[in-house]
């Protein structure tokens, strides 16, 4: 149950730990720190995915080390027995990147869940916000790496002669095909080799919400996988190559989420 209804986390506000992890393109001039001040799910958190990031390189919020995390996680209060409910109010439903990166370090994904619909939805029905922090106790996180769900360069380069696994970009189709410049600087137009472009838009509804689990799989379908549990999700930055691993973790149980953390970023650089 990767994906929960807004009715179910308002019956259960008390019963978990709530993330806010809004993210925005930089284009947007938006914060969303500055957002969540300003209004907020009740009890919830703010999670930075640009400052709880790796901050040894110059690709954007790559995944940090195990130590940093366990730190990150403590400093929010959160323990390893929590569950855990995430939620956005971002175009680019950033709170998948936050679900990959809990489940990366060893979460159980049985206690991980996203926000169906996001904080659009919640306010379009006129729940409650907050405008409040909590506080928090810290905690003795302790996490565990899952190395097997990130990619690096090397393996994609060499994924291109052997073939081993599908990498699919969730980037819109203009910028796959180089039709649109990049957004980001020294980072040119295209796609890697041998990908197939399936843009994280086709799956998502006007209202932020996931397609129906058929509609999904019938996309998937569409993609013509060589090996259904072998796959690869890419994207700008890493972020809405985590919507497609968690859509297709909807309707695959037997496949765990893995994504190409540098994407395009790294691979397109200039």
């Amino acid at each position: 149950m990767s994906l929960i209804s807004t009715e179910w986390l308002e019956k259960n506000l008390s019963n978990v730990k709530i993330i806010d992890g809004s993210w925005h393109m930089p284009a947007t001039k938006r914060s969303g720190r500055e957002e969540f001040n300003k209004e907020h799910i009740p009890n919830a958190i703010f999670f930075d995915i640009d400052e709880n990031c790796n901050k040894s390189t110059d690709l954007p919020h790559m995944l940090t080390n195990i130590s940093s995390w366990e730190n990150i996680l403590s400093s929010m209060g959160i323990s390893n027995k929590d569950e855990i409910v995430i939620y956005d109010n971002s175009d680019v439903l950033s709170a998948c990147r936050v679900w990959f990166n809990l489940i990366y370090f060893g979460h159980d994904k049985k206690k991980v869940h996203v926000l169906d619909g996001g904080f659009n939805k919640w306010k379009k029905e006129k729940r409650i916000t907050s405008t409040n922090n909590i506080i928090i106790q810290t905690t003795s996180y302790k996490a565990k790496e899952n190395n097997e769900m990130v990619k690096s360069k090397d393996q994609i380069d060499q994924n291109i002669i052997k073939k081993k696994f599908d990498l699919v970009d969730a980037r819109s189709k203009d910028r796959f095909d180089g039709i649109t410049p990049d957004p980001r600087r020294n980072v040119r137009s295209g796609s890697i080799p041998n990908s197939i472009c399936l843009p994280f838009k086709t799956l998502i509804n006007d209202d932020f919400t996931f397609k129906s689990k058929s509609e999904i799989s019938s996309y998937f379908k569409d993609l013509s996988l060589n090996d259904p549990v072998n796959v690869v999700f890419s994207c700008g930055s890493g972020i809405t190559a985590c919507v497609l691993a968690l859509a297709y973790s909807q309707v695959n149980n037997k496949y765990l989420p893995v994504i190409y953390d540098g994407s395009w970023a790294e691979y397109g650089k200039i």
